[in-house]
C-alpha cells in the first residue's frame, strides 16, 4: 500500500524530487565556490608567505615612493623634451637641394641653390653659380617662405623642395605627429 500525501496541494514524490534537484545545484555551487576560495588562499598565501604585515606594508609603500619617483622624472623628462623641442623650432631642419648649369657653356651641374628652412619656412637660401671666371656664391634671407629679393626659378624650386620635404617623410613612415599622441 502506498500513502500518496499532499503538502502545500502537490503530491510529497513532486516536492521530493524538486528538493533533490535543489541540493545537486547547491553541490554544484559548493563545489565552484570552494574552488575559487582555494585559488585565493594559494594566492594570499603566496604573497603573504614568510612575511609579516608590517613587511608587507613596507614593501607597499617602497613600491609608492618608488612610483612617486617616476612620476618626478616623468615631469622632469616631458619639461625637458619641451625644452629641446623648442630649441629644434629654430634650427634648420628642411633642406632642399637643386643642382644646375648656371651657363650654357659649363657642363657637370656646378652651380646649386640651396635652401635650408626651420618649421616655420624661415631660413637662407644660398646659390653658387660656378663659371670659368670663377664662382659667384649670394645667400638670400627667407622669412615664412618668402624672400624681399627676387628669387630665381633654381632658388624657388630648392625652396618648394625644403617646404615638402615633412610631407615627404610622413608619406613615407605614416606615423602619427606627437600632438595626435597625447
Amino acid at each position: 500500500m502506498i500513502l500518496s500525501t499532499k503538502v502545500f496541494g502537490l503530491p510529497l514524490e513532486i516536492i521530493v524530487i524538486v528538493m533533490l534537484l535543489l541540493i545537486v545545484v547547491l553541490g554544484v555551487v559548493l563545489a565552484i565556490t570552494a574552488r575559487q576560495l582555494t585559488n585565493i588562499s594559494r594566492k594570499y598565501y603566496a604573497l603573504t608567505s614568510g612575511k609579516k604585515a608590517k613587511d608587507l606594508e613596507d614593501i607597499m609603500l617602497t613600491r609608492f615612493n618608488e612610483m612617486d619617483k617616476i612620476k618626478a622624472r616623468m615631469k622632469k623628462y616631458h619639461k625637458d623634451h619641451k625644452t629641446f623641442k623648442g630649441h629644434l623650432d629654430s634650427c634648420y631642419n628642411k633642406m632642399g637641394l637643386v643642382k644646375y648649369d648656371a651657363f650654357d657653356s659649363m657642363a657637370g651641374e656646378l652651380s646649386f641653390s640651396l635652401a635650408l628652412l626651420n618649421d616655420e619656412n624661415s631660413g637662407l637660401v644660398l646659390t653658387s653659380m660656378h663659371s670659368k671666371q670663377g664662382c659667384y656664391t649670394y645667400a638670400k634671407e627667407i622669412i615664412k617662405g618668402d624672400s624681399y629679393i627676387a628669387l630665381s626659378n633654381e632658388e624657388k624650386e630648392a625652396i618648394k623642395k625644403a617646404k615638402t620635404i615633412d610631407e615627404e617623410i610622413e608619406a613615407l613612415t605614416n606615423e602619427p605627429d606627437d600632438e595626435d599622441l597625447m
